[in-house]
């Protein structure tokens, strides 16, 4: 797999350096000349490179929307004027034409600025929320409660790409803004044909025959639908998108204003980069000495789970990789390129991408379902009732599970333990190295007779560790002195639960540490061993209400155990961004953490019998 793009590296950091001279305020832009815009507009594109080389973040995006950011605080007065953002990951440019030039240095770094949208930080930003094809509804639903209200005074400006736009509920939001000529939303199409890779199917083939035919052609599908439609124009020419916008405003009724643009616009590494136009950057590394020899870097979860569906993608033929437009972040790239027919990219539609492939399964193929963890989320009612329902022989691969951390709130993938539970008929497999998630892979292909899933976090995986025993599946990792605690390590948290038993182990309290690899449904044999332990203590990544750990603890409630369970996970909230170890160890989720966590268990329940079997 194409890792990610990463700048050489960096010498000593200097002195902060001032960003682009932009007015104090937004208003301020309307003062400038043409040709103290197109400076600025260089400026900016300089300043993004500079920074966001050094920080992380969304580069390729945010460089072709310079004029069309530029143009938007022209001819609207935000926070006045409401612009909404889909996805927030391209608004760099308005957080520098905003006031927050001077904070770029910590963007997407501990109590930094974020790399979305924040109300926190001003009073320009709206929609935190980074899952894209929102905005047209948040819209739709803003310019109902104005007219509700007699605001007449305000506009509402949505910014969609046209990756965005090939998810479901974008359409929806145009369905009804179509019908609704009292709600004059002004929607700005930022088409650069890409999300994360060109965009596909009939939308990007019609947007590609609108920007050949170019102005006065037949009318397109905005038209027929009822919405007037203004271009398309080129997104980089700022006088011509200003002159779009202002017509747009003044026609007083929902609109489409189709902007052409050019992601990485600038900045020639990117403009070549034909994966994904430098769509994300690494942080770029501080200068090692001349004597320090490179560390062996371990291989990626994605690309240890795209080499993996590679190997079995050859020797089962009825494999089907499917992903909702994110092809080589999730590590399909491998597969598409050996078995193109059996690879289906279908656009930011994951709804879509889970029905299709409950089809599939109906048709005899395996679908093996790529997305992030946070993106499933977005299709629980179609894995629930179209996927278990049917018992349709699914895989679903959840990449960035657990806490994700510098992308903040909307991206930790901490809610699918707990959705899981819900559903079903639903098997789930928590790998904790390379060795479990390949073996675990190849488990989930094999089983016919309903759904799977497995999940990895964000970035490498850490080192093998070997069981120490098997029991029915079952790993155990750690046995030593009587059976005081019982601790669940689901999947990554195998290290950290490991380190903990050395600490308890060292003032004399028994443990055994167990991977149960299979985490849903809870197998009856740790069932067995929960009620031979004094206290249990369940280790996850994920939410703590309702995942794996409440459903350990009502497993052995069932059985009759009176065993104390101590339940730790992330905290149920809305997470700031920050690293994720830092995260983690808020949330205890470290050999300290756990350690202290048990101990405390068992002083409160010292005499904790081991079990009361029912009948």
């Amino acid at each position: 797999m194409t890792s990610l793009p990463t700048p050489p590296p960096a010498p000593a950091a200097p002195a902060p350096e001032p960003g682009p001279a932009v007015p104090h305020a937004p208003a301020g832009l309307r003062d400038l000349t043409p040709a103290e815009c197109a400076r600025l507009a260089a400026d900016i594109r300089r300043f993004l490179v500079e920074k966001v080389s050094r920080t992380g973040g969304h580069l390729g995006p945010n460089l072709g929307v310079v004029e069309l950011t530029l143009a938007l605080h022209r001819v609207f007065d935000s926070p006045r004027d409401t612009i909404l953002w889909d996805t927030g990951h391209q608004t760099y440019v308005h957080k520098v034409l905003t006031g927050r030039a001077g904070a770029f240095d910590t963007l997407r770094q501990p109590d930094g600025l974020s790399g979305y949208p924040s109300r926190a930080e001003s009073a320009h930003d709206v929609i935190e929320n980074s899952h894209a094809s929102t905005a047209l509804s948040w819209a739709d639903g803003l310019a109902r409660a104005h007219r509700l209200r007699g605001v007449t005074d305000r506009a509402v400006i949505a910014v969609i790409g046209d990756g965005a736009l090939t998810g479901g509920m974008a359409w929806e939001a145009l369905n009804n803004l179509a019908a609704a000529p009292d709600r004059p939303v002004i929607v700005v199409l930022n088409d650069n044909t890409r999300s994360y890779a060109p965009t596909v199917g009939g939308l990007a083939r019609h947007l590609d025959h609108a920007r050949t035919a170019g102005p006065g052609a037949a009318p397109g599908v905005f038209e027929q639908l009822g919405m007037a439609y203004l271009g398309p124009v080129d997104g980089h020419d700022l006088a011509a998108t200003e002159d779009a916008l202002r017509r747009a405003r003044d026609l007083g009724r929902p609109v489409v204003v189709h902007c052409v643009t050019e992601k990485g616009r600038g900045h020639a590494p990117a403009e070549q980069d034909e994966a994904d136009r430098f769509h994300v950057v690494r942080a770029r590394p501080a200068a090692a000495p001349a004597t320090a020899p490179a560390p062996a870097a371990s291989p990626a979860w994605t690309s240890v789970f795209g080499e993996e569906l590679a190997a079995l993608g050859a020797r089962h033929p009825e494999l089907v990789a499917l992903t909702a437009a994110m092809l080589e972040p999730t590590g399909l790239d491998e597969f598409a390129r050996r078995f193109p027919d059996r690879t289906v990219d279908v656009g930011i539609a994951e709804q879509h991408a889970v029905t299709a492939a409950a089809g599939l399964a109906l048709g005899g193929a395996h679908p093996v379902v790529a997305v992030y963890a946070t993106f499933l989320n977005r299709a629980f009612d179609q894995l629930l009732m179209d996927v278990a329902l049917h018992r349709a022989p699914v895989t679903f691969v959840l990449d960035r599970a657990g806490v994700t951390g510098d992308d903040g709130a909307s991206h930790n993938g901490m809610w699918d333990l707990s959705l899981f539970q819900l559903v079903p008929g639903l098997r789930v497999a928590a790998p904790r190295d390379e060795i479990t998630l390949r073996r675990a892979l190849r488990e989930a292909v094999a089983v016919d007779d309903g759904p799977t899933a497995l999940r990895f976090p964000k970035g490498r995986v850490g080192p093998a560790i070997p069981p120490v025993d098997t029991i029915a599946g079952m790993d155990v990792l750690h046995r030593d002195g009587p059976e005081d605690v019982l601790l669940v390590a689901v999947g990554t948290m195998a290290g950290p639960c490991l380190d903990a038993a050395r600490r308890l182990a060292a003032s004399g309290t028994g443990v055994t540490v167990v991977d149960p690899r299979w985490i849903k449904p809870v197998a009856p044999a740790l069932v067995e061993l929960g009620l031979r332990h004094r206290t249990v203590v369940t280790v996850e990544d994920s939410g703590r209400a309702g995942g794996t750990g409440a459903a350990i603890a009502q497993a052995l409630a069932d059985a009759g155990a009176r065993t104390p369970v101590r339940v730790l996970g992330v905290p149920q909230k809305f997470l700031a961004h920050g690293r994720r170890e830092d995260i983690l160890a808020r949330a205890g989720l470290t050999g300290p953490g756990i350690a202290r966590a048990a101990a405390e268990a068992l002083t409160l329940h010292p005499g904790a019998p081991t079990a009361e079997r029912t009948s």
